[in-house]
């Protein structure tokens, strides 16, 4: 692989890496910002028990790990070429 493709292979990791982490503690900034609401209500039913389930947070942070270890991954193999390619 030529070095340009090695570099641009690690700058794709080092991206995915940035927007997994975003999107991570954005997920659990919005979670916190919902349960602060939330609790500040009259009726907190919904706080106390949980229920209904609020999948969109989950989510978020979800796919900030799945974006970081894809970013891993591409950083990894990027090294790898460089030092063994």
């Amino acid at each position: 692989m030529p070095q340009n493709d090695l570099t641009t292979l690690m700058i794709i990791g080092g991206v995915f890496i940035l927007l997994g982490l975003g999107a991570f503690f954005w997920g659990k900034s919005e979670e916190k910002h919902y349960y602060e609401s939330i609790s500040s209500r009259q009726d907190t039913r919904e706080f106390l028990e949980g229920w209904p389930r609020r999948p969109q947070f989950g989510s978020l942070q979800a796919g900030g790990w799945i974006a970081v270890t894809i970013g891993i991954i591409m950083l990894a193999v990027g090294g790898a070429f460089s030092i063994w390619g």
